[in-house]
């Protein structure tokens, strides 16, 4: 049996807790969807979870039970590969913060009433949401770097709530990149990431995370695009077997025409690939290319993946495809994380109406890359 895969509820007050539920009613529906999330368990609380639940309405909270589970190995039991007599999807529940160990079922309403009150504030950025949704990261992180579980899928989180709880990492990859140095023992310089998006069409890798746009501008320099180039190949080639078709955009409109809109194509980013290129002849490397038509070519085929040099450049492209679509993969990691492509959704959160399809195409995908 594969390792199982810890998937974290995120924000406990954004739609984090639904749509991870979500996936497992999903699982109720076919053989083939069951088995998706056979050996998989919850990183969170029961509490906040039975809150997400009864936002689902009464037929959908009545096919899920939630289980307290003590350690890993348990969401591998045979009781949790399967359903209830009752129909029941079993749902195993780790929770790794001590304030949020509780019974398994809540049973009265007078319970839930009183439960209520401890709870983070649905839709709202608080310190106590930030602190709940770092502790499971964090513990998720450390379980899949020490091998205990085979990959990592996290729910959105808030990164006003963290900076809330004194939490200062801007997200998830940059939590997850001190949780990679701490476990090897090295810096976080020394453990570089890039964040991924992936959707049924497109590919994009970018240079520079959660700067400010002055800030990304400055990240643009030879040695980071070549180590995103690098890191962009060696972990395209695990996922597709051969060597990928990296296509990298320029910084200015139509990649600086020559010089005439800025000479960061000439000056920076094309010594950097020519440098790249005769450090690992076997790359298969283009650019720069004009940002606003790279992604188009990409899209019918002609690459397999997209650098784009900041932030907004690489994702406005793939969340324009549709949030529903879009899975983030952090790579340079010694383990495997996925997440959805969108955010907390604060302005829907409670409400049992949030897509669950980006959270389940993040299950899929970390069980393809767990093999």
């Amino acid at each position: 049996m594969h390792k199982p895969i810890a998937i974290t509820m995120g924000d406990p007050g954004g739609i984090g807790p639904e749509i991870v539920l979500k996936c497992y009613l999903k699982s109720q529906d076919r053989p083939e969807f069951h088995k998706l999330m056979q050996g998989t368990f919850i990183v969170g609380d029961i509490l906040h979870l039975e809150r997400a639940k009864r936002s689902l309405g009464d037929q959908g909270a009545s096919r899920l039970c939630l289980k307290q589970i003590s350690n890993i190995q348990d969401a591998q039991l045979e009781e949790f590969s399967k359903h209830s007599a009752n129909g029941c999807v079993n749902v195993p529940v780790l929770s790794v913060n001590t304030q949020t160990h509780i019974e398994t079922q809540i049973a009265q309403d007078k319970t839930d009433s009183q439960n209520e009150n401890a709870l983070a504030p649905i839709a709202q950025v608080s310190a106590q949401a930030g602190q709940i949704a770092a502790a499971n990261i964090l513990w998720g992180a450390r379980a899949a770097l020490r091998g205990e579980v085979g990959a990592l899928v996290t729910a959105p989180i808030n990164k006003q709530s963290l900076n809330s709880a004194g939490i200062t990492f801007p997200g998830h990859t940059e939590m997850l990149q001190f949780a990679a140095a701490e476990h090897l023992g090295v810096s976080a310089d020394q453990v570089p990431v890039r964040m991924m998006l992936v959707n049924s069409e497109l590919r994009v890798v970018l240079v520079s995370i959660h700067l400010s746009l002055r800030a990304a501008i400055e990240q643009v320099t030879q040695d980071n695009i070549i180590q995103t180039v690098k890191i962009t190949h060696s972990s395209l080639l695990k996922l597709l077997g051969r060597s990928p078709r990296i296509a990298v955009a320029g910084l200015n409109p139509h990649s600086g025409e020559g010089g005439l809109m800025g000479a960061e194509e000439l000056e920076i980013i094309a010594p950097a690939l020519e440098r790249a290129q005769t450090m690992q002849a076997e790359m298969n490397l283009s650019g720069p290319f004009a940002p606003d038509t790279v992604f188009m070519q990409a899209r019918e085929g002609a690459f397999d993946v997209v650098i784009a040099m900041y932030h907004d450049q690489g994702l406005i492209p793939i969340k324009y495809m549709g949030l529903d679509q879009g899975v983030n993969v952090t790579l340079g990691l010694p383990m495997i994380r996925t997440s959805p492509d969108h955010g907390t959704a604060y302005e829907i959160a409670g409400q049992g109406i949030a897509d669950p399809a980006s959270m389940w195409a993040s299950v899929e995908l970390a069980r393809t890359l767990v093999g």
